[in-house]
């Protein structure tokens, strides 16, 4: 059986195998398949022709295949697709259909189609939500609108009718809370509206129905057998297509010996080329982040111009791969001594997204880059680069659209700075491109290799070098519920004898439902060109811990404040307690020097017994370096990024509580603190084995 997780290895063996490899996989799989294609065709040829035809895109899509999801559900997607296909082509309708198929699909026929697919895969192919989500190529949040309005569907066809009236801000809690997954803090919010709110408690107690009868069905699926013969059918068919390709290559082998030479002249011709396009491109291109991207052959030139009221823009390249499609430009003011830079989250759009781009990930933000001599060359001009999301094709043409640039403004006292967020000043106008673009390869390294940060297990899984990025996959083990590492930084890779810097920006979780017990990430490093790594050391950085330290303080608002407690070796005040609507609790801690703790987790609790879901925070706090020196951003402002091993200790915590009923007063009575958050820097370095 195919593990779920393919490294290059087990991929590579599939290609040797070929067609039979699959084949057999299938097999294994093919009753939850079988029933999944039930959903979308009607009859025994149709289903042959399906499993034909996907086990076929299986086999030729495999090198594309880059182990970021499962198997299962990289098949799943591509078995869906072929599903569509065959649903849409009226050549292939059948004429009868199968009264066991009536009875057991009746009630999600009458589904819409994106409702039916996030029920059937959810609850009939029993994959996860965020799984699904990834399938439909939609967010998590609007695959659980969908599944929702889908129950709602069949709750109408099932004869409850459309009389109930529950709350629709509370609606998207429904599935959450069903299958035990709401957040503590909405589970609470929702269990005290549930209690006084007649109508959402019908509500939902019909939509459980729905749910359950949802699960019963699921369990009948059990007995919707594959037919016997059905899988030899499509081998038979297989086999006899397999035949006729062997027949054909034996014609093509001819050919090959004579074009064979050929190919060694070219190959010769292109050592020289390669050597002449490295030297060209270090006379030629003045953006170092671009030429290095050129001298590798990882994209051409494309020198694409638009102008709009005497701004230009010149599209300069596009590098493509499966992480992201780089774009770099130059900006140049005709008119004026500006610099101009383009923000991806602001007026700019790929007309043609839904098309040729996957939405699964997420666009990379660079910050303008104004220390490099090329920005700093000319005052009119700027060079930058911004991250589209990857392409879903090998090739494509981006419709770029551009409405509005950002103004450039230095901070005057210091020229490698610039006020991001602060009298930020806009160009508008209109520069439209069309940008040709081939995704470029990448290439994965399956990782087995452990260590402990701070005694907590950090497995290190999958390493990809890809043209725009190097990324590290790695889990941290979350079975020590007294201790967790919520955010680990890495200061750099050393591969072979280079080092590649991590991105600051570049750090991301990485949802992976196999492995309950972990929890996976990806840090981005700069780009290894042409790099095959024999030896790969981690630097690490820092780690952010979450620490848990159970204590409970009892608050009276009887009592005089302010009064003290004593938690994790530092002593803490309760500066004030004032009952009203809202509540306002202030607690302090000026005293940082070797504190254990920079943040506290804790909550209030009324005298009711129920947490107090409703606060509102304000803080106060103070960023030290290694050495404690304050810094005090608001007079001397200072680049985060600058400061030696940074520190942010809350030193003052207003808390302002307030009640669910209007007008009512919240009287608390205690403060139950969970435990503290921290940060310790590291100079540990991890050796990881590529065998």
């Amino acid at each position: 059986m195919i593990p779920a997780k393919i490294g290059p290895i087990s991929i590579t063996t599939i290609r040797e195998k070929g067609v039979e490899y699959i084949v057999d996989w299938f097999d294994q799989h093919k009753q939850s398949f079988y029933t999944l294609g039930w959903s979308y065709i009607r009859n025994q040829q149709q289903m042959e022709e399906l499993f034909y035809r996907s086990i076929i895109k299986i086999h030729k899509e495999l090198p594309r295949f880059k182990s970021e999801t499962s198997f299962e559900t990289w098949v799943t997607s591509i078995f869906i697709h072929t599903c569509r296909e065959l649903s849409d082509d009226r050549s292939l309708q059948a004429s009868e259909e199968s009264e066991q198929h009536k009875d057991l699909f009746k009630a999600l026929d009458q589904l819409k189609e994106y409702e039916k697919e996030a029920v059937v895969l959810t609850y009939i192919k029993g994959i996860s939500q965020e799984d699904t989500a990834h399938l439909l190529q939609v967010s998590v949040e609007k695959m659980k609108e969908h599944l929702f309005s889908g129950i709602q569907s069949l709750r109408k066809g099932m004869g409850y009718g459309s009389r109930f009236n529950g709350c629709k801000e509370y609606h998207k809690n429904y599935i959450d809370y069903l299958e035990r997954t709401l957040d503590r803090s909405k589970k609470v919010d929702f269990e005290i509206h549930i209690y006084h709110c007649q109508d959402c408690q019908e509500d939902l107690a019909a939509f459980q129905d729905v749910m359950l009868t949802m699960l019963n069905l699921t369990e009948r699926m059990e007995d919707f057998h594959v037919p016997s013969g059905f899988m030899e059918n499509v081998k038979d068919r297989l086999a006899e297509k397999e035949k006729h390709r062997q027949q054909k290559n034996k014609k093509r082998r001819r050919m090959g010996l004579v074009f064979a030479s050929v190919f060694a002249i070219l190959m010769g011709i292109e050592v020289f080329t390669g050597s002449f396009t490295n030297l060209y491109y270090t006379w030629t291109e003045e953006d170092e982040q671009l030429r290095a991207f050129l001298q590798h052959d990882l994209g051409e030139r494309l020198n694409l111009e638009a102008e709009s009221d005497g701004v230009k823009i010149k599209i300069k390249s596009a590098i493509a791969d499966d992480v992201q499609t780089l774009v770099f430009y130059e900006i140049e003011d005709t008119a004026e001594d500006n610099q101009y830079v383009i923000d991806y989250h602001e007026g700019v759009s790929v007309e043609n997204e839904p098309e040729i781009m996957s939405r699964v990930k997420f666009p990379r933000y660079y910050p303008p880059d104004l220390k490099s001599d090329v920005n700093n060359k000319e005052k009119n001009v700027y060079h930058g680069k911004i991250s589209l999301l990857p392409l879903i094709t090998d090739n494509g043409t981006i419709e770029l659209k551009i409405t509005k640039l950002q103004k450039l403004i230095r901070d005057s006292s210091d020229r490698n700075s610039f006020r991001t967020y602060q009298n930020m000043e806009y160009e508008t106008g209109e520069w439209n491109f069309k940008i040709p673009v081939t995704k470029q390869p990448s290439i994965e390294y399956a990782l087995d290799e452990e260590t402990e940060v701070e005694g907590i297990p950090v497995r290190f899984d999958k390493l990809t070098i890809a043209p725009t990025a190097t990324i590290l996959q790695y889990a941290i083990s979350n079975e020590q519920p007294e201790k967790r590492i919520d955010i680990l930084n890495y200061d750099h890779l050393k591969v072979n004898n280079k080092k590649v810097k991590a991105d600051m920006y570049g750090s991301s979780f990485f949802d992976s439902p196999q492995d309950m017990n972990w929890t996976t990430f990806q840090t981005h490093f700069e780009p290894l060109f042409g790099e095959k790594p024999k030896k790969v050391n981690a630097q690490f950085e820092s780690v952010h811990l979450t620490i848990e330290d159970q204590k409970t303080i009892e608050l009276d608002a009887s009592q005089q404040y302010p009064q003290t407690f004593e938690y994790a070796g530092s002593t803490i005040s309760i500066d004030k307690l004032e009952i009203g609507q809202p509540t306002n609790i202030v607690l302090s801690n000026h005293e940082i020097e070797n504190r254990a703790y920079e943040s506290l987790q804790f909550n209030i609790v009324g005298e009711d017994e129920n947490e107090t879901s409703s606060m509102e925070m304000n803080s106060e706090g103070v960023l030290v370096d290694k050495n404690w020196i304050k810094y005090d951003m608001n007079e001397n402002p200072v680049a985060y990024e600058e400061i030696e091993q940074p520190r942010y200790f809350f030193t003052v915590q207003s808390i302002m509580v307030h009640s669910d009923n209007a007008g009512e007063k919240v009287t608390p009575k205690r403060m139950d603190i969970y435990g503290y958050n921290t940060t310790k820097y590291l100079n540990d370095v991890v050796k990881i084995s590529l065998e």
